[in-house]
C-alpha cells in the first residue's frame, strides 16, 4: 500500500547531526531503507526540518524499523498515512457514487 510517512526532526538534533557532519548521511541510509517513490524536505509550522517521505508498504510491521531511526536518531515525530494517487482516487469512484447513494 502507498504510505505518507511524515518526519518531523528536532531542530536541536538535527543541529547536533550537521556538526558532526551526519545527517546527510544518516538520512541517505533512512531513506536507503524505505526506497521511496518521492521523498521531500522543507521545515513544519513549528521551525523544525521536516521529511515527507512516499513509499510502498509491504506490511504494517515495516513501521518501527522504518520510524526507530528517525526517533532515535533525530529525536522526530514520525507519522504513517495511506495515500492514493489520482488514479488510485478515480478507482475508487464506483465506491463513492456506492456510498452517495446509500445516505
Amino acid at each position: 500500500m502507498r504510505m505518507l510517512m511524515t518526519v518531523s526532526m528536532e531542530t536541536a538534533a538535527t543541529n547536533e547531526a550537521v556538526r558532526e557532519g551526519r545527517l546527510m548521511t544518516a538520512i541517505q541510509q533512512m531513506l536507503a531503507e524505505v526506497e521511496p517513490e518521492a521523498a521531500y524536505f522543507t521545515n513544519d509550522n513549528e521551525g523544525n526540518r521536516f521529511g515527507m517521505v512516499v513509499f510502498d508498504m509491504k506490511d504494517p510491521s515495516q513501521i518501527p524499523g522504518l520510524a526507530e531511526p528517525w526517533f532515535l536518531g533525530f529525536n522526530a515525530k514520525v507519522t504513517f498515512r495511506p495515500a492514493m494517487s489520482a488514479e488510485d482516487l478515480a478507482a475508487a469512484g464506483p465506491a463513492l457514487d456506492r456510498a452517495a447513494k446509500k445516505k
